[in-house]
């Protein structure tokens, strides 16, 4: 993966991240926001992976089911934001709509995804901290608006 930092005004960071084929998308971009300990950002993203796992949320089980995608997919849309957890730790909260050949879709949470060719994703960072807390009652974490 490579990156760049295009912009710089006060406090607010865009970055340009060019992951290459084989990169693993989800486990590059959570290192990447550790790196530059982002503590609150946008992501959008546009590409292709070769594989993929999306999921979907049961809410009755409070459980993620999990889709794999054993194709070629191209990225219509990725986009999310990036939080930190309860340990101070990146948090990402991705959802990916993958094109199919046939042109049908596959959407849902995002888990993983291995790149190929390429993944172009911009981030950008907002001079906040946002606090995702896991809600045991939910089964999930969701930013608490009230620790940002």
């Amino acid at each position: 993966m490579k990156n760049k930092l295009l912009a710089n005004d006060a406090g607010e960071r865009t970055f340009i991240l060019i992951l290459e084929e084989g990169d693993e998308a989800f486990a590059c971009l959570t290192a990447f926001a550790q790196q530059e300990r982002i503590t609150a950002a946008s992501v959008t993203a546009i590409g292709a992976f070769r594989s993929a796992t999306i999921a979907f949320f049961e809410f009755e089980t409070k459980n993620y089911k999990r889709i794999p995608v054993e194709v070629q997919s191209e990225v219509l849309t990725l986009m999310g934001d990036i939080a930190v957890d309860d340990e101070g730790k990146a948090s990402l909260h991705l959802h990916v709509v993958l094109g199919l050949s046939d042109g049908s879709t596959r959407g849902g949470r995002f888990l993983e995804g291995h790149v190929q060719p390429t993944l172009e994703v911009v981030v950008r960072e907002t001079p906040a901290k946002l606090r995702r807390r896991r809600r045991a009652e939910l089964g999930i974490a969701l930013i608490d608006i009230d620790q940002a």
